[in-house]
């Protein structure tokens, strides 16, 4: 069992308390996190991060999308200990409307302790001005 402290701040409505995220939620929520994470950003760990938003300026050619891949799936493979990446797409109808610096990113992940069940999880990568 996997628990965390829900980000909305939202209340449970029986202990008026910061309702939680568990197991499938929590882990999902953490990949999404690495991912927009940037290296640097997380204090006494400056290494963790992809550094992905930084490379939404680039032209999509096959070698940006395939180092995109590799820092998604690297920090994944050595921060994330809980999952199994199994494929990193990037959604092909992106490549033709890069004017909005943004790409979905999909991630399937096998969770350690499930293994028989695929998980997935839909990261809009969105440059912010």
């Amino acid at each position: 069992l996997y628990k965390d402290l829900n980000l909305n701040c939202s209340r449970n409505p029986v202990t008026a308390d910061v309702a939680c995220v568990t197991d499938v939620q929590d882990i999902k929520r953490a990949v999404r996190n690495l991912v927009f994470l940037n290296p640097g950003e997380k204090p006494f760990h400056p290494e963790i991060g992809t550094g992905i938003r930084s490379m939404l300026f680039e032209l999509v050619t096959p070698p940006v999308i395939q180092t995109m891949r590799n820092r998604i799936k690297f920090v994944l493979d050595k921060y994330e200990p809980r999952v199994t990446v199994t494929n990193i797409s990037f959604d092909d109808a992106d490549f033709q409307d890069m004017d909005n610096n943004t790409i979905n990113c999909r991630i399937e992940f096998y969770l350690n302790n499930v293994p028989s069940k695929l998980e997935e999880v839909d990261v809009l990568l969105k440059r912010v001005r």
